[in-house]
């Protein structure tokens, strides 16, 4: 029996192996088309018919897979917040130092923007173009990852690691940094996804760690 996967979901009746055809679904295709669509024109201004003609479709067709742009830029969004939620929340359930979990959390957000540059670029730019309750209902999601950054920071003060900073100003400052990969990394590029980690972990835990003054001469 042949069994044949989506990217994301493996039936149960299925026995994965190398023999097995991975197919992409229809939908999936057309989401990764249009993120594409929508890094390179803005969301705004792409339409459907852009995308059916990337997609070598009629655009009558799309609609029997997609309802609507909002519909897709819904899932790219969300999609993505899942993610970086994901990620961090793992980082921040998992004992490590304060030092470490921002290097851990770096990395991932690094990896994770490095690995998907379309749908990171329509998560970062295009989400105003999310309409009510799911435009509140993202900002709520972007809220709580920064939260996340928040503990952390809160974390090094308290192991008297980093110094006292605003918290809020300090995360996004980081998430500026490591967002802005997204506007000049190439997958042939000199530096890879680990690489541009940890210069920036390095960079940013430089400017947080305490600084502890052994000049006996130094007045402040």
């Amino acid at each position: 029996m042949q069994c044949y996967f989506t990217k994301t979901i493996l039936p149960n009746n299925c026995l994965y192996s190398t023999m097995a055809e991975i197919t992409v679904s229809r939908k999936d295709q057309i989401i990764d088309a249009a993120a594409k669509l929508f890094k390179e024109k803005g969301f705004s201004a792409s339409s459907m018919r852009d995308l059916a003609q990337v997609m070598g479709m009629e655009a009558s067709s799309l609609y029997s897979h997609i309802k609507s742009k909002e519909e897709i830029l819904e899932s790219i969004c969300f999609g993505m917040a899942d993610k970086f939620l994901t990620a961090i929340q793992e980082v921040n359930d998992i004992y490590f130092n304060a030092e470490e979990k921002l290097r851990m959390a770096i990395r991932n957000h690094v990896q994770i923007i490095t690995s998907h540059p379309n749908h990171s670029a329509v998560f970062i730019k295009e989400w105003r173009g999310l309409t009510e309750p799911k435009l509140s209902k993202f900002k709520e999601l972007r809220d709580n990852y920064e939260h996340e950054f928040r503990v952390i920071l809160e974390d090094g003060e308290n192991e008297d690691v980093f110094d006292r900073v605003d918290k809020k100003f300090a995360t996004l400052t980081i998430l500026s940094a490591v967002n802005w990969i997204n506007e000049w990394y190439h997958s042939d590029g000199a530096m890879n996804a680990d690489e541009i980690a940890k210069k920036l972990s390095d960079f940013i835990i430089g400017g947080l760690r305490k600084k502890f003054v052994t000049d006996p001469n130094y007045k402040p």
